[in-house]
């Protein structure tokens, strides 16, 4: 899976809520051994490692989604040549948006957020994400996870010590408003999150994870079906028994996949398969 001559050479990730680009530090290794250019910027302000991140939330707290998308669109427009570009949880957001704008050689969302227009809130996601909804006046805020919070909504398929590991290294407090802004955006005409369905773009793949308790694989696949009427190639692709973080045991097989696929994009629909 070496960049061939006349194929992208570039890879984008973008990370979720909770998380740095840290967050993808096996991935970048494994695509930069395979002589890839990788980029994984931060959202805007959250330059510094998660452990000033954690002592200093503040640069967090005063993020919107419109000024996230339009710092990695500025980025991405800088490049050369049009990248992959892959987005964990509401990076996967991030991608489908940025792909509605006109970028981007191939899309993929990892355990994606959804967009405008997916109805599915599931209370396992209202749950995971309760720290932050259940506060009316809750907007430009830095809100952290505890480690139980955490493991419920990142890690829930490994021991409380497990996800206890990962929760020192990875977390971070989230931006409240971020998070509310794409909870609450079927209610909003124009939300950041809207992007025309009907629309061509580059090919776009949805990977989702069995046992994710932020974005349930029947939320993802969702999304995926709407882009149904579009002249776009558009793929779903489950994973069974992994929860919402991608870094867990076993990352390597869906990092492979999520390259090989944007290199060579098909329509592929796994759900059926996978459930069976």
């Amino acid at each position: 899976m070496a960049p061939s001559p006349d194929g992208p050479d570039t890879i984008v990730l973008i990370h979720g809520l909770w998380m740095t680009p840290r967050s993808w530090e096996g991935w970048i290794e494994r695509y930069e051994s395979r002589g890839y250019r990788v980029l994984a910027p931060a959202w805007p302000g959250m330059e510094g490692e998660v452990e000033a991140l954690n002592a200093d939330p503040s640069p967090i707290a005063g993020l919107e989604i419109d000024q996230i998308v339009d710092h990695y669109e500025q980025i991405i427009r800088g490049l050369p040549s049009k990248p992959i570009i892959m987005g964990h949880s509401f990076g996967g957001a991030f991608t489908q948006v940025l792909l509605d704008r006109g970028l981007g050689a191939a899309g993929v969302g990892v355990a994606s957020a959804t967009v405008k227009g997916v109805l599915d809130l599931p209370l396992s996601t209202i749950r995971a994400v309760s720290p932050v909804l259940r506060n009316p006046f809750g907007d430009h805020k830095a809100v952290p996870l505890n480690e139980k919070q955490f493991h419920y909504a990142f890690a829930n398929t490994l021991t409380q010590a497990e996800s206890d590991e990962l929760f020192r290294r990875y977390h971070v407090p989230a931006a409240s408003s971020v998070l509310r802004e794409g909870a609450f955006a079927n209610f909003r005409r124009n939300p950041p999150t809207k992007v025309r369905f009907d629309r061509g773009r580059a090919p776009l793949l949805f990977i989702a994870f069995g046992e994710d308790h932020i974005i349930p694989p029947k939320a993802s696949h969702h999304n995926m079906e709407k882009y149904a009427d579009s002249d776009t190639i558009v793929a779903f692709k489950e994973y069974p028994g992994r929860p919402h973080f991608a870094g867990v045991a076993g990352w390597e097989e869906v990092a492979d996949f999520a390259l090989a696929w944007a290199l060579d994009p098909v329509e592929l629909d796994t759900r059926e398969a996978v459930n069976a």
